[in-house]
């Protein structure tokens, strides 16, 4: 593993920086690891620790705050991907490990054992080529040897790509060295182990198997040299390295012709010319690639609002799911944004210039909901006076979003399976079939599984439905975006009711990070409605929040006000009577208190009262 932080923005941009030592320091002090000339950061601002195993960031206290993803944080565990935000600097956390690999099918480790017989070491201080103290008698040989590494310099720097590179030096290096087979090892810079290899045959070129000795590659990445070994087969094999860094070998056989000694200093000269393009074509590929893959999430068209792994991980699953027609199932609590969803694997998909239809399958009868769906003719039932075009229909060429499907019953449940089998269904009353292309995504917040085992949901139309599936995450589960959510819309009400708010107060924030809201995101949008409303200064403060949110705990750093806490005392005397009133019944006491059985349940616990 390679942690790493890469400079997007600020004075150090385009730089990156390793995470190897335990403590990376940033701040505006020249001692830091990271030093950033910028009058906005603290000497000390934050620092990165156990980078190797753990990591995780840290902000010293600092001036003007440190935040990941845009959110502020005093410490936060890091992960690939996350931007962290220090004054005027933008860094990208990366690790290295999660590079794709690219390791061929024919290149194989032979774990036999070669024998050490006529084996001759060449360290790359000792090459006649990369030690300029050394001043050989230029041979004819070795005039055309120096020819080959003028060529290949010459050549290998006007390539991009890791296997475009590979290929060209090992077909550059088949010339002037008389080998069968050939390969180039790219290694992992903890483990050694190969993360990329590339084979190429003199006879067969890169379709056929090239067999390496792990015991001599094991042997190379020991002793850092360069070895030539002659026995029932020739062999050379000469490291790749980067300063002190050991980032692949170059190894070579032959079965008939044999290797000598001009052959390995020719192999070490061109492995210390290579060795920088190849390491830089490595790291070009994978930057490329997370350049993509950070693109990717960032040119999503999506109106949710937070940064926290779980909705990293969301995002992720819109990027790959957009483009495809397969059906989507979303599953998650009311509130969590089903809907944001499907909404945004519309926009970035192809079909984002044809409809999107939305359809609440618990909002209407079965009746009415079958006529919504699949449209009916003139005539059909009562009242059914003119044609009406379902919205299948409708949506056709377009994405059809069926909320609540979990409650959609049975008879509908099966014209909604041939529909989707089909890819035709017929309107009520009618009996010509109606042809659709349709992108089906669904949501529900029910448990499918235990309703098909309760025989209220076909289990046909489950695997129908479940081809990509996504559950959100509650809002207790990425309390992060707590604040961030908050801050969005405080100011979006702000906007919309002429009243200017500044922000929320440091005690509000803690209140609303320890709320659990079992409403999720849609609780937290009407909260912030009310507590912008009802507000009377230009910082949210506790007690513009709702009651139930200081009634649910004690915050440490908050004060509760008296007129809350008197509150709270009224309502537990309130529910307290009505028990007694009811003797301990609680439909009758929910009754009486004119609230919801669940709600009750609900009031009790954050009331903490003991019945």
């Amino acid at each position: 593993m390679n942690p790493q932080v890469i400079a997007l923005t600020g004075p150090s941009s385009g730089k990156s920086f390793s995470l190897a030592q335990d403590d990376f320091s940033i701040g505006r002090d020249p001692g830091n690891s990271l030093s950033l000339n910028d009058a906005s950061i603290s000497r000390q601002h934050a620092a990165i620790r156990n980078a190797l195993s753990s990591p995780t960031i840290f902000d010293l206290n600092s001036r003007n705050g440190t935040f990941v993803n845009a959110v502020p944080i005093t410490e936060r565990k890091l992960e690939p991907g996350d931007r962290i935000q220090i004054g005027d600097s933008l860094l990208l956390f990366v690790l290295e490990e999660d590079e794709a690999r690219h390791v061929s099918p024919y290149v194989r480790f032979d774990d036999t054992m070669v024998g050490n017989q006529a084996t001759v070491h060449l360290r790359k201080d000792d090459s006649l080529f990369l030690n300029p103290t050394k001043t050989p008698a230029v041979t004819e040989r070795m005039a055309r040897d120096f020819k080959t590494l003028l060529r290949i310099s010459t050549e290998i720097s006007s390539l991009r790509g890791q296997e475009s590179l590979q290929r060209h030096l090992l077909g550059l290096v088949f010339e002037s060295v008389p080998a069968d087979t050939g390969a180039i090892l790219s290694f992992d810079a903890d483990s050694f182990e190969a993360v990329s290899t590339f084979g190429w045959s003199r006879q067969f070129g890169t379709n056929a198997e090239v067999v390496v000795s792990r015991s001599v590659v094991d042997g190379v990445i020991k002793d850092r040299a360069a070895v030539l070994i002659n026995t029932a087969h020739s062999v050379l094999v000469a490291p790749l390295q980067v300063l002190d860094k050991l980032i692949g070998v170059i190894y070579l056989e032959s079965a008939g012709k044999r290797f000598d000694q001009g052959h390995l200093e020719l192999l070490v000269g061109i492995a210390g010319m290579a060795s920088g393009a190849l390491d830089n074509a490595r790291r070009l590929e994978w930057l490329e690639g997370e350049n993509r893959r950070l693109r990717s999430e960032f040119n999503l068209e999506h109106n949710m609002v937070g940064g926290s792994p779980r909705m990293r991980e969301v995002y992720q699953f819109i990027a790959k799911a957009a483009p495809t027609t397969s059906t989507v199932l979303i599953r998650g609590e009311s509130g969590t944004g089903k809907e944001l969803v499907a909404r945004a694997i519309h926009q970035n998909s192809s079909r984002a210039q044809n409809p999107f239809v939305a359809i609440n399958c618990a909002a209407l009868t079965e009746t009415l909901l079958e006529s919504e769906l699949f449209g009916h003719e003139k005539g059909a039932f009562t009242g059914a006076i003119t044609q009406k075009k379902g919205k299948l229909e409708i949506a056709s060429g377009g994405t059809v979003f069926m909320d609540e499907l979990g409650e959609l019953a049975p008879a509908l449940q099966a014209k909604l399976l041939r529909a989707l089998q089909e890819r035709e269904f017929e309107r009520v009353g009618g009996t010509r079939p109606i042809k659709i292309d349709i992108r089906l995504i669904a949501a529900t917040n029910r448990d499918l599984e235990k309703a098909i085992v309760a025989g209220k949901f076909r289990q046909d139309l489950y695997y129908r439905l479940n081809v990509l599936a996504l559950t959100m995450p509650a809002l207790s589960e990425r309390r992060e975006d707590i604040p961030l959510l908050a801050g969005y819309f405080a100011m979006r009400v702000s906007k919309k009711s002429a009243r200017p708010v500044k922000g929320i107060s440091l005690e509000a924030r803690k209140c609303l990070v320890n709320y659990d809201w079992p409403g999720n995101v849609r609780e937290l949008e009407n909260a912030m409605e009310r507590a912008v409303v009802l507000g009377t200064t230009d910082l949210i403060q506790p007690e513009d929040l709702p009651e139930a949110l200081l009634e649910k705990q004690i915050v440490p750093g908050v004060q509760v006000t008296e007129y809350h806490q008197a509150v709270k005392e009224v309502k537990k005397q309130l529910v307290l009577k009505a028990f007694q009133d009811n003797a301990g019944n609680y439909a009758q006491t929910a009754r009486q208190l004119g609230i919801h059985p669940n709600n009750l349940h609900r009031l009790i616990r954050s009331l903490d009262l003991k019945l």
